[in-house]
C-alpha cells in the first residue's frame, strides 16, 4: 500500500464521520466510498520478477502504442484509475538522469500525451543497455512521484515511484531489444516481459 493512499483514506473517512454526525449517516456514505476507493487505488501488490536478459513493464496498464522512435522503439502504456499506479524499474542498473518537463494535461490515452504532457523523464543504464522511461501526467493525474535520484542503483522490477490517478508511461528501448508486446495487450508492472535483449 502506498502511504499516500492511507492519508487520503483517513482524511475522507474522518470527513464522512463528521458529515454523518452533523447531518445523517447516509450523507457521509459517499466519503466512505471514496476512502475505500483510495485504499484500492493505492494498492501495491508483490510481483514475481522474471530473470534473464529481459526488460519488464514499468507499469500496469494497456499498451496503447508500439512505435519506432529514433533508432529504437517506444512502448506507451495507459494506466486507468483501476490499474495499479506504482512504477517499477524496467531493468537493473544506475539512474543517470532525471528530468522534469512541464506541459499540458491531455487525456493520457491519446498519442499527443507522449510529447505534450507534463512528464518526468528517467534515464537508466545497466546490463550493457540504456533505457528511458517517462512518467506522464494525464487529464486527472496531476502529481508525479519519483523516489530515486541520479546515481542511485535499482534492481529490475524495483519500485521507483507512482503517478496519482489516470496516467501514461512511455518506455524507450534501443535497437538491441526485441519487442515482446503488442498494442492492446494488458501488462503488469515488474512481471510482464516487454522486451528481450538480443544476444
Amino acid at each position: 500500500m502506498v502511504i499516500t493512499g492511507v492519508y487520503y483514506a483517513l482524511a475522507l473517512a474522518a470527513g464522512g464521520l463528521v458529515v454523518s454526525y452533523l447531518t445523517r449517516p447516509a450523507f457521509g456514505l459517499p466519503l466512505f466510498v471514496l476512502a475505500a476507493f483510495c485504499l484500492y487505488f493505492f494498492r501495491d501488490p508483490e510481483r514475481q520478477i522474471p530473470d534473464g536478459p529481459v526488460a519488464v513493464s514499468p507499469a500496469d496498464g494497456k499498451v496503447v502504442a508500439v512505435k519506432p522512435e529514433g533508432a529504437g522503439t517506444r512502448i506507451s502504456i495507459f494506466l486507468s484509475v483501476f490499474d495499479v499506479h506504482v512504477n517499477r524499474a524496467p531493468i537493473a542498473g544506475a539512474i543517470t538522469d532525471v528530468s522534469y518537463r512541464p506541459g499540458k494535461f491531455v487525456v493520457a490515452s491519446k498519442e499527443a500525451a507522449s510529447s505534450q504532457n507534463e512528464q518526468n523523464v528517467v534515464t537508466l543504464e545497466g546490463e550493457g543497455a540504456r533505457v528511458v522511461f517517462k512518467q506522464i501526467a494525464g487529464i486527472v493525474a496531476r502529481r508525479i512521484v519519483f523516489h530515486k535520484k541520479p546515481g542511485d542503483r535499482v534492481a529490475k522490477g524495483e519500485r521507483v515511484g507512482h503517478i496519482q490517478f489516470g496516467s501514461r508511461l512511455d518506455l524507450l528501448l534501443g535497437p538491441e531489444w526485441d519487442i515482446m508486446v503488442r498494442e492492446g495487450q494488458h501488462v503488469r508492472g515488474g512481471s510482464s516481459i516487454v522486451a528481450r535483449r538480443r544476444t
